[in-house]
């Protein structure tokens, strides 16, 4: 991604959308190994998994 791209920020730390996204699914799949049975942490994984999914589509678009 370039520096240009209008849906990319940065935050206080200098990650981006995206690498914020992928580290938060980092977490939640240690949340999952933590707690596999537990729906609400599944839940949250899987919707940070969307998100992420959504952004690497637009992301590939805009590069394309």
């Amino acid at each position: 991604m370039s520096d240009n791209d209008e849906t990319t920020t940065t935050d206080a730390t200098g990650a981006t959308d995206t690498e914020a996204l992928q580290q938060a699914m980092v977490g939640q799949l240690m949340a999952i190994i933590g707690a596999p049975d537990d729906k609400d942490v599944a839940r949250a994984a899987d919707d940070i998994v969307q998100e992420l999914d959504v952004r690497l589509r637009q992301a590939r678009t805009v590069a394309v």
